[in-house]
């Protein structure tokens, strides 16, 4: 069970935290904060450019927190929180399924998320290792 919950930790939260560089730097195919800061005004998200690097703060913040297993339902917290705020602005419209950009992934990660802070983050996290 502990590996179980490292691996599903560490390539949620990577996977994560390179979603906030692509948001931030323009890593792996993103829009960077000019790019993303423009689609957030498109949406009614504004100021777009602030809103863009905050939400790309909270989810660095939150994978890198939740790969390693640190302060790990704080990380699960900026993780659901800004999958539900996509879920709510961008994909809830378009229903499920992601083939029609639904907001499947957003529950999937949010289900991951608030899974792993329900269960702890296992044996080998920095919580285990520090806290008790």
């Amino acid at each position: 069970m502990e590996w179980g919950l490292l691996l599903i930790r560490v390539i949620i939260g990577l996977l994560f935290a390179g979603h906030a560089m692509q948001k931030l730097a323009g890593w792996f195919g993103g829009g960077g904060l000019k790019g993303t800061g423009s689609f957030f005004d498109s949406i009614g998200i504004k100021p777009g450019r602030l809103m863009a690097l905050l939400a790309g703060a909270a989810e660095l913040a939150g994978g890198l927190l939740f790969a390693f297993g640190l302060l790990t339902p704080a990380a699960a917290a900026l993780i659901v929180v800004t999958m539900v705020m996509a879920a709510a602005k961008v994909h809830g419209r378009n229903g499920l399924w992601i083939t029609q950009n639904g907001f499947e992934y957003n529950l999937v990660l949010t289900a991951i998320a608030v899974g792993i802070a329900l269960t702890g983050p296992g044996a080998y996290s920095l919580d285990a290792l520090w806290f008790n």
